[in-house]
Formats: structure tokens, sequence, C-alpha cells
């Protein structure tokens, strides 16, 4: 059988080592030995060994999630296998996090991520109860982080002479030391007037990074 459908680039290879690889721009594929966490829903396709268990919010940093009605709906993988992670053909990407570093991003923008990270869910400081309230996932400690993004990122350096201000509902993530606030772009005059549709920012400062998606976040649906 031939097609172009099963060009190299498309096969699934053994994995080398454990642990988390892009096997396409829109997927990831993670060698599992013992665990891995993951967004609920993301599993694609796995062989070998491995059993999926949707984790509860009833205890640690799970129970800030069912306060906030923010945060990471989680699955815990375990086993021995390979797994393919992917969400609405969104692009996928590997941050690698080195000790004493962190990153604050959008629990939607969580794919799959190694055990040895840790993340605490954190209300956005300075952004208050805009849009329900902004609540991102600090993940600190050592390994690798599967990020998805809705489109190319744009990733955009903050520093102390150029602070940067995003659309909170297109923001995917930030360096975590960055101070944040809001900041209000249209006069009051204009607000009443039906305004821009871009009222409020998210502003940065300090020193690091901002990645941002070039759309803005779709409604959640609700689930009846």
């Amino acid at each position: 059988m031939h097609s172009d459908l099963f060009a190299q680039q498309n096969m699934a290879k053994p994995a080398a080592a454990p642990g988390m690889a892009v096997h396409n721009a829109k997927s990831i594929v993670y060698a599992v030995d013992g665990e891995c966490y993951a967004r609920q829903g993301s599993m694609v396709a796995f062989r070998g060994e491995l059993q999926f268990e949707k984790l509860g919010q009833g205890v640690g940093k799970f129970l800030k999630r069912a306060v906030t009605g923010e945060g990471l709906a989680l699955m815990a993988v375990r086993g021995r296998g390979e797994v393919w992670f992917a969400h609405e053909a969104a692009n996928c990407f590997i941050v690698d996090i080195a000790p004493g570093e962190s990153l604050t991003v959008n629990g939607r923008n969580v794919l799959c991520f190694d055990p040895t990270l840790s993340y605490e869910i954190q209300t956005v400081k300075g952004a208050g109860m805009t849009g329900g309230g902004l609540f991102n996932s600090v993940f600190s400690g050592h390994g690798k982080l599967g990020v998805i993004c809705e489109g190319n990122p744009i990733v955009i350096p903050v520093s102390a002479q150029a602070p940067v201000h995003v659309d909170t509902d297109a923001v995917v993530g930030w360096s975590a030391s960055l101070r944040t606030s809001l900041h209000r772009s249209q006069s009051l005059g204009s607000m009443l007037r039906g305004g821009s549709g871009e009222a409020v920012q998210l502003k940065l400062e300090g020193e690091g990074f901002v990645i941002v998606r070039p759309s803005e976040a779709k409604p959640q649906q609700q689930n009846g």
C-alpha cells in the first residue's frame, strides 16, 4: 500500500529513552516507565501496559481547582509503554525546566508533564476577579512540560525598561518572576460608548518573557 500518509515523518518510532518527545507539530509522545501526568482526555493512542487514572480534587493542590473552578483537570498515566497526547490539533512544544526555574502557564495550555515537576494553582496578582478571576499554574522543579498553543506562539521579551501588556484571553504563560497587574487602556467615555473590546490587559514587568497565542480564547462550553 502506497501513500504520502505513510511518509517517514508520520511513522511512530520506538522511543530512544523514557520521557516525552515531540512526535510532530501537533502531538507529543511520552515513553512512560513509571508515571506521568497529562490533561484529561488528551490521550489519542498508546501501546504497552498503561493505566489511566483521573485525579480528583479532594486533597492538596487539587482542592484549589474545586475552589477556584479553574486550573488543571489531570490524569495520571502509570505503567510501561508509549502514549501519544494531543488536543484539538494545537501546536505542541516541550519546555525543559531546570532547578531554580519556574514558569507560569495558563491551565488551558498544559498538555503533559514529568512527575518530577511540581505545580501550584495561583491567583494572578493584580488581576482581581476580572473575567471571573485569573488562575494560572506555576511549574517548578526539574523536568519537562508539554505545552499547547493554538497557532504559532508569539514570545515577547520583557525588561525593566519595556513592560508588556497582553490580552488575558490570549496569554499562554510567562516567566514566574515577572510582576503582574491590570492595565485599563480605555477611558470611561469610550467604555460607555461600547468600547473597542480591549478594555483591560495584563501588564507584566521585570525581566523575563511572555508567551501569547495569535488568537483569543474560545468561550468555554458548559457540559450539561
